[in-house]
């Protein structure tokens, strides 16, 4: 599949990657010592939701159009949603509004003493991130590969912080590749967070991509990782994408209580079939 984002900025993948990595950089925060988020694949950093590309799909009307236009939530939900939706808000209120992206978002809740590392392989997105967070003393944007990143700049001297992977899937190996640069990164820095988005298209490459990271953890002796996966349609009878995973690789302890208020709440928000859901699942390795 070809995931080009300036024609999905703000759908509902976007909006449920962009809560749950919220909520681990607000945890990241809680401890005074400084962190550092690796992006390894950026992007712009901020869409422009009346854009070309955005209006010819719509998706974001569905996702962080519809979420912005609740007014009432349920109390856990809006405690967790809160600091997202903050975020969010400035950008989608506007007359032409646009939608922040993972270098945004990240951006707006690293503190003064954290960093942040963006990779970006193309030319065009490059510049256009520099020119959004070029002038952000905490942020380091180069213009490299994404998974040859990964290998330069972990771990980082912080010792603490988040990896974010989200390759576009322009290739038929990103699956591949996600796995052998995550192996590579846990072998130097098996301590550290990690976040993979992937689409799901297919249970069956879906199912093998898990097992390959099982694998990996139980190489790298890492005992803790967490499965995500929210739908908002039928994966099986679609034949654009209606569902995503994220796994969260050394999470807070936190995340999978509040992920299991979040994710059926998000996926009842977004459904476009009663076939929308959610699934969470620990990964827990002696």
């Amino acid at each position: 599949m070809n995931y080009r984002h300036a024609y999905h900025a703000g759908n509902f993948a976007d909006v449920f990657k962009h809560v749950i990595l919220s909520r681990i950089l607000l945890y990241l925060g809680e401890k005074p010592a400084a962190f550092r988020v690796i992006d390894t694949h950026a992007g712009e950093g901020i869409y422009d939701l009346a854009s070309e590309a955005a209006e010819k799909t719509a998706e974001w009307q569905g996702g962080i159009g519809r979420l912005m236009h609740l007014e009432t939530l349920p109390a856990e939900v809006e405690a967790l949603l809160a600091p997202y939706r903050a975020i969010v808000a400035p950008y989608v209120g506007e007359a032409m509004p646009r939608y922040p992206g993972s270098p945004a978002i990240a951006a707006a809740l690293l503190r003064k003493q954290d960093r942040m590392v963006f990779c970006e392989a193309h030319p065009e997105v490059a510049r256009r991130l520099k020119e959004t967070l070029g002038r952000d003393r905490r942020a380091k944007i180069i213009e490299i590969d994404g998974f040859t990143g990964l290998k330069a700049y972990v771990p980082p001297v912080e010792r603490r912080g988040l990896v974010l992977i989200d390759p576009p899937f322009e290739a038929k190996d990103e699956f591949d590749r996600i796995a052998e640069g995550l192996a590579t990164a846990l072998r130097k820095w098996p301590g550290g967070g990690y976040l993979i988005w992937f689409p799901i298209k297919d249970r069956g490459i879906v199912t093998g991509f898990y097992k390959i990271l099982e694998a990996i953890l139980a190489e790298v002796r890492v005992r803790d990782a967490l499965r995500l996966e929210l739908w908002i349609d039928d994966i099986d009878k679609m034949p654009h994408l209606v569902g995503n995973g994220l796994v969260a690789i050394n999470p807070p302890y936190v995340l999978e209580g509040e992920a299991r208020i979040l994710l059926p709440y998000l996926a009842e928000t977004f459904a476009v079939s009663r076939t929308a859901g959610s699934a969470i699942a620990p990964i827990r390795l002696s």
